[in-house]
């Protein structure tokens, strides 16, 4: 899994995200934390266009890399931070993974996933997701 860094600034309820290694990819949302959620999103939304389009993603830089780069300087100076986003490409493909679990938590799982009305797979996707999302 590859991880862009994101510069983000902004103030308590209104902060933006851009990625200076996907131009034209941006996030918005209230908090920081809600903000790398969104950033992952718009990320895989830009790269899954840039391959439809016929084009690879850039790779990312380092963090190191990009304290190099000007701008990325200049915004940090003005007081945008640094956050490491994890890019989620989804190739639409399923495939078939033998796991152990405790059988209480597994029971636990399809609970939870009838009550919001999807699979145990879906619903363990979606944790899965949310949880390297978070973990940013």
């Amino acid at each position: 899994m590859s991880r862009y860094v994101a510069l983000i600034d902004g103030t308590a309820g209104a902060y933006g995200v851009v990625f200076p290694d996907a131009p034209g990819c941006t996030a918005m949302a209230a908090t920081q934390d809600e903000a790398i959620v969104e950033a992952a999103d718009a990320l895989a939304e830009w790269v899954a266009d840039e391959i439809a389009d016929g084009r690879t993603a850039p790779e990312p830089r380092s963090a190191e890399s990009l304290l190099t780069d000007h701008d990325v300087r200049q915004a940090i100076a003005m007081g945008a931070v640094l956050a490491s986003v994890p890019l989620i490409l989804e190739t639409g493909r399923l495939a078939r993974a033998n796991i152990s679990l405790d059988a209480g938590l597994l029971a636990d799982i399809d609970e939870a996933a009838r009550r919001r009305g999807v699979t145990r797979s879906a619903f363990l996707a979606t944790a899965a997701r949310d949880k390297i999302k978070a973990s940013a």
